[in-house]
Order: C-alpha cells, then sequence, then structure tokens
C-alpha cells in the first residue's frame, strides 16, 4: 500500500505490466505476423467460409442420385399361429430436369463463396490495422510516459533551484510556490500517462495475441498513388466492392431460380423389393409434373428476388460511395501528419532554443523562475506534438492501405503462412463422399484444424 501510496495506481500497473513483457526488440511486421497467425476473428470467418463452400457441395449433391434402403418386419397371428414376415427395400431416385433449378443454385453458391472470401479479406485488412494502430498508440504512450517522467526530472531540479535562490533572497516565496505546484502538475499528468500506457498495452495484447516487447521505430509507409490512381485502385480492387459485387449476382441468380419453379420437372425413380421368401419386386418409372396453380406464390417469390436484387445493387453503390469517401480521407489525414510533422519539427526545435535560453538568463536573475518553467512547458508540448504527428502519418499510411484494398498479409508480404481459401473448396466443391479419397482428405483436415484449436 505504501507503493501504490507513493506512485499512485496507475504507475503500479503500468510497472508489473512492463516487467511482465518480454524483453525483445520486435518490429511491426513481426507484430503483424503474430497477429495474423493467431487471429481468433480470422479463424471465425475462415470458418464461415469452409461452410460456405459446403453450401456448393450440398447444392452439386441435388444433381447426383440419391439411394436409400429401408426393412421391416411384422407379425401376423391368425387362428392362434404367428407368423413373422419382412422385406428389404433398395429405393433410387435421380432428378433429370428441374427447369435450371439446381444448376442456378449452384452457380449462386458459388457467387456466395466468392463474395464470403472476399469478406475474409476484409476481416484481414480490419485485423492488420487493428494491429498497426495498437503497436504505434503503446509507442506513442511509450514516449509520451518518458517526456512526462523527464519533464518531472527537470521540474524537480528548477525547484530546488528556486529554493536555493529563495535561502539567498534573489526571489521570492512566489517562485518557490509556483515550482511547487507545476511539480505536482507534472506528476499528475505523469500517472494519466501511465495509465494510458497501461491501456494502450492492453489492447495491442488483444490486437496482437501476445504482450508488447520492446517496440522499434515504425516508418510510414511510401505512398505512390496519386487521389485519383488511389480511388481507381480502391474501386476495382477493394474487398468490400468485390464482395457487394458478387452479392448482385447472386440476387440476379436468385430472380432465375424463382422463375425456374414455373417449369416443369422430371425424375427418374426406382426401386428393388426382396421379402422373406426371397422373392423380389422391381420398379422403375419416370414422373413429370410442374405447376398449374399456386396462388400467387411463385410470383411473388420473383418480386421478392427482383427486389433483393434491388437492394443489392443500392447496396453496392453506398459501398462505392463509402470507399471513395474512405480514400479521401486517409488521404486528407497523411497530408495533415505530414504537414503537422514538419511543423513539430520546427516547433521544438526553437523551443528547444527558446528553453536554453531562458533557463541561462535566469542563472544570471534577468528572469523569473516562472519564466523558466513556461518554457520547458512549452518544449515539451512541442515533443509532444511531434511524436503524436509522427504515429499518426505512420497510422495514415497504414490507413490509406487499407482504403485501398492493399492492407493483406499477402501485399504486405509478411513473414508467415498465407491462408489459402481455395484449399477447402478444391475438396469440397464435387460433393464427394465419406468413404472417398477427397472425403478422407477432408477429415483429415477437419482434423488437423480442430486439433490446432
Amino acid at each position: 500500500m505504501k507503493l501504490i501510496g507513493k506512485y499512485g495506481l496507475a504507475s503500479v500497473l503500468a510497472f508489473c505490466l512492463l516487467a511482465t513483457a518480454p524483453v525483445r526488440a520486435e518490429s511491426l511486421a513481426d507484430a503483424l505476423a503474430h497477429g495474423y497467425e493467431n487471429s481468433g476473428l480470422l479463424e471465425q470467418n475462415r470458418a464461415l467460409l469452409r461452410a460456405a463452400d459446403e453450401g456448393v457441395a450440398s447444392a452439386v449433391g441435388a444433381l447426383l442420385p440419391v439411394i436409400n434402403w429401408s426393412a421391416n418386419a411384422q407379425t401376423q397371428s391368425p387362428q392362434a399361429q404367428s407368423f413373422l414376415t419382412g422385406s428389404l427395400q433398395i429405393s433410387a431416385e435421380l432428378t433429370l430436369y428441374d427447369g435450371g433449378n439446381t444448376q442456378l443454385a449452384i452457380d449462386a453458391q458459388k457467387e456466395t463463396v466468392l463474395a464470403t472470401r472476399q469478406s475474409l479479406l476484409n476481416v484481414e485488412q480490419q485485423v492488420l490495422l487493428r494491429i498497426v494502430e495498437a503497436y504505434m498508440e503503446v509507442r506513442r504512450a511509450a514516449e509520451f510516459v518518458a517526456l512526462r517522467q523527464n519533464n518531472v526530472r527537470l521540474i524537480t531540479q528548477e525547484l530546488r533551484a528556486a529554493q536555493d535562490r529563495f535561502e539567498v533572497g534573489e526571489i521570492t516565496r512566489t517562485d518557490v510556490a509556483a515550482a511547487e505546484a507545476r511539480l505536482a502538475s507534472a506528476r499528475s499528468q505523469l500517472a494519466a500517462e501511465e495509465g494510458g500506457l497501461v491501456r494502450a498495452q492492453a489492447e495491442y495484447l488483444a490486437a496482437v495475441g501476445r504482450r508488447a516487447g520492446n517496440l522499434q521505430p515504425v516508418s510510414p509507409v511510401p505512398i505512390s498513388q496519386s487521389i485519383p490512381e488511389a480511388r481507381a485502385l480502391a474501386l476495382q480492387a477493394h474487398p468490400s466492392i468485390r464482395e457487394a459485387q458478387h452479392s448482385v449476382t447472386v440476387s440476379e441468380l436468385n430472380i432465375a431460380r424463382a422463375e425456374s419453379a414455373l417449369r416443369p420437372t422430371v425424375s427418374l425413380s426406382g426401386s428393388i423389393r426382396i421379402n422373406q421368401d426371397g422373392d423380389d419386386t422391381e420398379t422403375l418409372g419416370l414422373s413429370v409434373g410442374g405447376p398449374i396453380y399456386q396462388g400467387g406464390r411463385i410470383a411473388s417469390s420473383v418480386r421478392d428476388a427482383m427486389a433483393r436484387r434491388d437492394a443489392t445493387r443500392a447496396s453496392l453503390l453506398i459501398t462505392s460511395q463509402q470507399i471513395e469517401q474512405n480514400v479521401y480521407n486517409a488521404y486528407s489525414f497523411l497530408e495533415v501528419s505530414r504537414a503537422s510533422r514538419d511543423a513539430s519539427e520546427r516547433e521544438v526545435r526553437a523551443a528547444t532554443v527558446a528553453f536554453q535560453g531562458v533557463r541561462e538568463e535566469a542563472t544570471l536573475g534577468a528572469r523569473t523562475t516562472l519564466d523558466v518553467l513556461n518554457a520547458e512547458q512549452d518544449l515539451l508540448d512541442a515533443r509532444a506534438n511531434l511524436i503524436s504527428a509522427q504515429v499518426d502519418e505512420v497510422i495514415s499510411t497504414y490507413s490509406l492501405l487499407s482504403a485501398m484494398g492493399q492492407l493483406t498479409a499477402e501485399k504486405l508480404r509478411l513473414q508467415v503462412q498465407i491462408y489459402d481459401p481455395t484449399a477447402y473448396y478444391n475438396l469440397v466443391k464435387d460433393a464427394p463422399t465419406t468413404t472417398s479419397e477427397q472425403g478422407r482428405a477432408l477429415d483429415r483436415v477437419l482434423e488437423a484444424i480442430g486439433g490446432g484449436n
């Protein structure tokens, strides 16, 4: 309790978190790679993609023969005698024609898979951008803590100097009180920054999956595209745009599926039945049928599909507009952070010269203690502004990459095993049975995934 009372709860928490963090040099690329390989959000969406892949297998299965078996047994008791009878039946059915409904369902599910792949890429961008922001916020918070610690040391020195000068009658008690007040404020601000560091490290742990180590400095990503080029690239390649485009295609296929319900269907069926005496009965049939009157249900389903198609088209337009706005915003933030960084560098140089001059003048009696404290505060603010501008510039460049749809593990060339969204699909697209070679390969894949969790 004495420790907490002396330094404050935020200071103790920051110390504990730093003490438990591994002492290692860690680059942003290291953090991105670890977060990519250990993201629960990515695992969740990869599982959703596998579920969409299975939708293709289910749709393909509707075009394949369906074979069932059944067995029954029963007793009969005429005239106090019991007889056991039984039979075994195997039946098969194959759809020969359904107006194209099943093939349209397969095509629609394939487009759904493509849309889900783009959704996964979009989630990947969100995960990586969160890691970048968490990484840079830890660096910002750590730099702020270091600034505040240095500020406390400087003001402590100024307070001691003021007390010495007061004792020899060079300054008044007011100067000493001003230094004491400024020192109390500096300690309070240090505690606040230490609390900010604790929160930043907690966010880093959540985003990356491990505690922050000794984070290395990061340079902004070189951006070669102009605003028109960035906009064009985003509208062409951003995962959100492509996902919306595939969703429009799905909705158009669903209209055709709804209209196919008006067409006739043709199916072939057959069965063989064997009784307890070994006698068998074989049947083979061809059935053709179609709707005559459905009470407007089919027409309603067609209109429903058209309305949903219109909604997805509107969603594509909204997504395009949002992507454009994101590019403009990211570029604007980047330009502001660059200008702020240039201005802050000049401000730091000027404030450093001013602080050194005022402190020298104070030793000669030409300046008061308050003048020195104010100059020191100006220098502190300038350095804090420069740190924030540098951090904001780095985040802005990665945000612009995300806005253009380029913030992926593959584009960043991270040293990781890039997830292949087609591997599982290629195993299930033909609707393999559990006894086939593909089915056994699927079992091994699923066992590996379950074991990894």
